[in-house]
Parts: C-alpha cells; sequence; structure tokens
C-alpha cells in the first residue's frame, strides 16, 4: 500500500543503519512488527531533531525515552528495548550509540492467570460444539467446528495455527500436522492421536478433489475463518455449557485451551508415575515453545490446581521454578 506509512522509507541520517538492522531481524526469523513501528518513530524524531552524525548520543535517546503522559510501563518498556537493540547494533559497526539501561522503565507485572478448564467442562464444550447446526452465512460449521475445537484441545495448537492449516498440511496416513511459519516463524510436526486421525479422515472424505494448496477448515468465502469468528463462538458456546466468563481480559479465553491441554498432560504423566523432568522437554517440544520457560510455568498451575502433586514438583525441580509472589 503506497499510503501505509509502516512501509514508508527512513528518512534521518542513520535511514541505511535501520534497515539493514531490520534485515538482520527478519533474517534471524523475527517477524519484528510493532518493533518496526517504533523505530520509524524514532527515524522520524532523529529527522526532526536534526541529526547530521551516524551516531545515536545520549542528550537525544533520553529525550526521546522520556515517559510520555498515559504511556503504559508496557509501551515505554518496548520503546526502551528497541533503542537498545539498535544501539548494539551499531556499536557492532564501530559507530557512537548510547545503550539506554533496561530498568529505565519498571516492568509492567501482569497478574493474568490463565483460567484451566476442568475435564468435565472441556466435556462440556465440545458436546456443545458437536450440537452445532449449519447456517446460512456459514453451511459448514457444524462439520468444521467440532474438529477445530479437538485439534485445540488434543494438540495444544494456537487458534491461529489451526485455522491456516492447508490441505497438504495434514498427512491422515501418517497421522501428522505440519505448521508451518508458527511462533517465531518455525515449523514443527505434530502428530496426534488415532482417534482424532479417525475423525478428521472422516472429516476429509466429506471434500473431494481438493487443492493441495486449499484451506482444510474454509470459510464460506473458502479462506480461513479469522480469529475473532471463532472466538465469538467460543464465547456463546460457553454461555450454553454453563462456564462463567470472567470478562474481558480475564478469561477464560480461547486461547487457555492450550494451556488446558498442557496441565491434563501434566496431571496424567503424574498420575502414571512418569518422569516429569524428562517429559517436560517434551511438552515444550510439541507445544512450539522456544526454550522450557514457557512450559515450566505449567508445573505452577498444576501445582496449583491438583496440590497433590506438589511435593513431587518441589522434589524434582527445587528451587530452578522461582514460586509465583503474591501481591
Amino acid at each position: 500500500m503506497p499510503n501505509d506509512p509502516s512501509s514508508a522509507p527512513f528518512q534521518s541520517i542513520l535511514a541505511p543503519f535501520m534497515d539493514r538492522f531490520l534485515q538482520e531481524k527478519h533474517a534471524c526469523g523475527y517477524r519484528y512488527h510493532e518493533p518496526t513501528r517504533i523505530l520509524r518513530r524514532l527515524d522520524d524524531f532523529l529527522f526532526q531533531e536534526g541529526l547530521t552524525s551516524c551516531e545515536l548520543p545520549r542528550s537525544i535517546v533520553q529525550k526521546w525515552l522520556a515517559k510520555r503522559t498515559h504511556e503504559s510501563p508496557r509501551t515505554h518498556q518496548q520503546r526502551i528495548m528497541v533503542v537498545r537493540q539498535f544501539s548494539r547494533f551499531l556499536l557492532r559497526f564501530g559507530y557512537s550509540a548510547y545503550v539506554p539501561d533496561s530498568t529505565l522503565a519498571p516492568r509492567e507485572q501482569s497478574s493474568f492467570a490463565p483460567r484451566i478448564l476442568t475435564h468435565e467442562e472441556i466435556r462440556k464444550l465440545l458436546q456443545a460444539v458437536d450440537a452445532l447446526e449449519p447456517t446460512v452465512r456459514s453451511p459448514l460449521r457444524h462439520l468444521i467446528m467440532p474438529e477445530v475445537f479437538r485439534l485445540l484441545y488434543g494438540c495444544g495448537f494456537r487458534l491461529g495455527e489451526v485455522l491456516k492449516l492447508r490441505v497438504r498440511d495434514v498427512d491422515l496416513d501418517q497421522g501428522i500436522v505440519t505448521v508451518r511459519q508458527g511462533k517465531f516463524r518455525k515449523d514443527r510436526l505434530v502428530p496426534f492421536a488415532l482417534s482424532l486421525v479417525n475423525r478428521l479422515r472422516k472429516y476429509a472424505a466429506r471434500f473431494e478433489n481438493r487443492l493441495l494448496d486449499a484451506i482444510f477448515f474454509p470459510a464460506p468465502n473458502g479462506g480461513p475463518f479469522s480469529l475473532r469468528t471463532v472466538y465469538g463462538l467460543f464465547r456463546k458456546l460457553l454461555l450454553r455449557c454453563g462456564i462463567p466468563h470472567a470478562g474481558r481480559g480475564k478469561g477464560p479465553r480461547i486461547h487457555d485451551i492450550r494451556h488446558t491441554l498442557a496441565v491434563h498432560t501434566l496431571l496424567r504423566w503424574y498420575r502414571d508415575g512418569e518422569d516429569l523432568d524428562a517429559k517436560l522437554p517434551l511438552l515444550a517440544t510439541y507445544l512450539g515453545h522456544q526454550n522450557l520457560s514457557g512450559t515450566q510455568r505449567y508445573l505452577h498451575l498444576t501445582a496449583e490446581l491438583f496440590p497433590e502433586i506438589t511435593a513431587r514438583v518441589d522434589a524434582v525441580f527445587g528451587e530452578v521454578i522461582p514460586r509465583r509472589i503474591e501481591p
């Protein structure tokens, strides 16, 4: 789009370095969308300030990073992070650049905790989605949505990963789903249970002669369903099941189905006497986490919901996992 400000060229004297900086980030697999917008605002500021030398002086950086009225701690921290990364990039090439302290802005403390659904609530949710009927606007939803929700819970997929699946990505002979360019731009192979394979085989049999590039769960227009559409349906299903919603941003969110799968898996492993220390990396890989830190938090959730495993978690992991600090 020619009028899209996010695609406009940089204009300050540091423009060539900003372009090269973004190329490096993208080459490393980062989408870097919001940081790019922040970098463009920094570029505008440097241009307005009349910077004439290839450097990033302390005085200009501090002026731009001054906290703005009504700016959230998170937004402020993002601006600091982008400047720190860009300044280090300049330093690598021998240019003078001030690197602001990462503690310049206090970190925003998140109080959000995912809402882990019980096994009974999951059962009710799947019953409700199975009872969906076709509508004029969505004549195939009664066929599609039961399988979408089973993939969310059965494999712990992110909703966007499921909606973007194409026919070529779902190998019903091997029972493997290929997630392409998921979070962190990583591809991964996800095996799924035979019962789910059989369900998807019956589902796929209803669609004949589909191109390999076709969306596996098509919206009425042939493209993927929007996240908003599926989330709206999820809220209606919760209401039908009598599962209370705590309000905007408090859940249950549809992403909490993924968290629920992780906690239920850990609980099943514990009750089966599995070695949690050995199993945790498997769960991290299955869910597409970059490292164990994103998976270890599920141990806390599991222990909080099922106190019976607290002693075993302590015995296995000790102080490796920090305790949640109550406000």
